[in-house]
């Protein structure tokens, strides 16, 4: 007699571990208030006496650490707008400090060379900023590839000469412009309303984050996601390709523009070296430091860019670092050096940025759960 196989049945699968789901659960639920505890905890800081030695040089509320904080405020924000071009629409931009520059020289030069006050002069140096994007994109979108980004350098170039050679005696040359504080209101002048100052940066990383983010939610940030990964496809849609990159290339110039206003206010002034290549160079670092194409990764990656390009400079010449041998003290003593060791070792073990370190570590936590399977 032929014997009769039961048929194979499939194993269930692993049962997941109580704890696992609550725990998962639980951080779905949350997930979605942690931005606003974020939010919540940088207004309140200002308030705050804490003290924290090696991290920064005073409290918390002193108004050099608050000033600090702003500006890296400020690069979050750029950075986040910068990331509408790169990390969103797949735009390889080499000027995008032009705009930036923009926003701090147009705001400078309107209050100290015309008289302004801030109320007219930021509104003017914002849609100035916004109109220059709106131009130069209109001529660089016409090229693709590295031909655009070589186009959109020479831009960045060409401003930077024109400020350092002084143009029409209005920009200070290489000397830069100090801002006449006489066109400020009284809450934004004196170390006093330094926490003003980083209300205003936070304010502007707000809304930076808050129209990226509607614009990525949107129809056109689906059509821009769509030319970051294949151009063509849009195009045999029937969409015109190069009216959706100029709406976002003009768009991420006002958001630089803006940035630049409040900048301005910040440091009291302006100076050539926010004009130079160097400066996109080191947004682009932010964005792939923090996570391109993701909604919190270039806010990140901007602030502790900058905190680490401000801090390394009196780490490079601490105690701690002279005390050391000096095959070890000389590379340590340069922020750039740390900075690209910071950068390389970053993209090393986080591809993604540091926005995916969460899920990162909930992989590792995962796989050290005893029943896992692996």
């Amino acid at each position: 007699m032929t014997e009769v196989k039961s048929p194979e049945v499939p194993a269930p699968p692993a049962a997941v571990p109580g704890e696992l789901t609550e725990a998962t659960s639980r951080w779905g639920r949350l997930r979605p208030f942690l931005p606003l505890v974020a939010l919540a905890v940088a207004l309140l800081l200002p308030y705050s006496t804490l003290h924290l030695p090696g991290i920064f040089e005073g409290a918390l509320n002193s108004p050099g650490t608050l000033q600090l904080l702003a500006v890296c405020l400020v690069f979050g924000g750029l950075a986040a707008g910068y990331d509408l071009l790169f990390g969103r629409t797949g735009m390889l931009s080499f000027g995008h400090a032009l705009y930036f520059a923009a926003g701090v020289y147009g705001t400078d030069i309107l209050i100290t060379r015309f008289g302004l006050s801030l109320w007219q002069a930021a509104p003017l140096a914002i849609i100035g900023g916004t109109i220059l994007a709106g131009l130069l994109g209109a001529v660089a979108l016409r090229t693709v590839g590295i031909a655009f980004a070589m186009v959109t350098l020479a831009f960045a170039q060409v401003g930077a000469i024109l400020v350092a050679r002084d143009f029409g005696g209005l920009t200070g040359g290489e000397e830069g412009l100090p801002l006449d504080v006489a066109g400020l209101p009284d809450g934004l002048v004196g170390v006093a309303n330094t926490v003003n100052l980083y209300w205003l940066a936070l304010a502007y990383l707000a809304v930076v984050v808050l129209v990226v983010h509607r614009v990525s939610a949107s129809p056109t940030g689906r059509v821009l996601a769509g030319l970051r990964d294949d151009e063509r496809r849009i195009g045999v849609l029937g969409l015109d390709p190069y009216r959706f990159k100029l709406v976002a290339f003009t768009l991420a110039g006002g958001l630089a523009a803006a940035g630049g206003v409040v900048y301005c206010l910040i440091v009291g002034g302006a100076s050539p070296h926010i004009t130079g290549s160097e400066l996109t160079l080191s947004l682009l670092v932010m964005v792939v430091l923090g996570g391109p194409g993701t909604r919190w990764g270039p806010v990140l990656g901007g602030i502790g860019y900058m905190y680490l390009d401000h801090r390394l400079v009196s780490f490079g010449t601490s105690d701690a670092v002279d005390a050391l041998p000096a095959f070890l003290s000389r590379p340590l003593s340069e922020p750039l050096f740390v900075l690209g060791t910071v950068f390389i070792l970053a993209v090393y073990f986080f591809p993604g940025g540091l926005a995916s370190l969460t899920s990162r570590l909930s992989l590792l936590r995962d796989s050290l759960r005893p029943g896992t399977r692996r």
